[in-house]
């Protein structure tokens, strides 16, 4: 009882002031199979239901987590039934909400070993960020027979997480890629200090990364796998979200990006 008028207090403080200066909510929908987006306009969550509870990735900011509630609900299932919280990678517009989630769920938090230094510094109105299992490289997480695979790709964080799983739908099986984020726009890769193993970590990632198998490309933002166009399709035609060049055409676009700014920066760190 406490943590449902928890909630509801904070529902309607959140939706009184407003959820965000930035995200709005998006209409939340069925991606293929089991999986569902729960997100905003800009910021991914996905939903992985099972009959034995359901699996969210990315529990957004944590002044979004009514909108990841509201959506949930609007699709039909319980806010309450998610039992496992796992993350793209420890900035807070992805995994800041874990605590509150974990406060109103009673889910157990995950998250990639390389991540939890970070996830640690991570404490909205003072609150630690809980962390029930850590994961490693090729860790299974699994429940209500989906299993999800945990692929380290550094770089953006040192513990950004690529999840493969699994996917039916119409007689056949895909592969869903939910890459982890690899971008390069706004990272410091000359002279950092503290990370001086991000220009290695970048290049390994975008070359493990095309390695993985890939149907069905999702990712932490909306035009990772350009949603919003693939959404406008669903009902008129094959299934858009799957698209098996998707990955590479990101990885593609990240990879481009992060030489052009390696040489940028390299040239500035030569002038001074």
């Amino acid at each position: 009882m406490r943590t449902a008028f928890l909630f509801a207090f904070l529902s309607l403080w959140f939706q009184g002031r407003g959820a965000s200066p930035q995200d709005k909510p998006f209409p939340p929908h069925k991606v293929i199979g089991n999986i569902y987006y729960v997100g905003t306009d800009l910021h991914c969550a996905f939903l992985i239901t099972t009959p034995e509870g359901h699996i969210l990735i990315n529990s957004t900011y944590e002044r979004t987590v009514p909108i990841v509630q509201k959506a949930i609900e609007q699709l039909g299932f319980k806010f309450q039934d998610v039992k496992i919280v796992l993350g793209s990678h420890a900035h807070v517009d992805h995994m800041e909400g874990d605590a509150l989630m974990k406060q109103l769920t009673g889910a157990q938090v995950m998250a990639m070993d390389r991540d939890i230094p970070a996830l640690e510094r991570m404490r909205p109105g003072g609150k630690p960020h809980p962390i029930d299992r850590v994961l490693h490289h090729l860790d299974k997480v699994s429940l209500g027979g989906v299993t999800l695979a945990a692929h380290l790709t550094p770089g953006h964080t040192e513990g950004s997480t690529t999840w493969v799983l699994k996917a039916q739908e119409g007689g056949k099986t895909y592969d869903v890629t939910i890459m982890g984020g690899l971008g390069a726009a706004n990272a410091r890769l000359v002279n950092n200090k503290d990370y001086p193993k991000i220009v290695d970590d970048f290049v390994a990632s975008y070359k493990y990364s095309r390695t993985l198998p890939c149907d069905v490309p999702l990712g932490s933002h909306p035009d990772h796998y350009l949603m919003e166009e693939k959404y406008a399709k669903i009902g008129k035609g094959p299934n858009p979200f799957i698209d098996p060049k998707g990955c590479a055409r990101q990885l593609d676009k990240w990879e481009t990006e992060f030489r052009s700014k390696l040489e940028e920066q390299k040239k500035a760190a030569g002038a001074n």
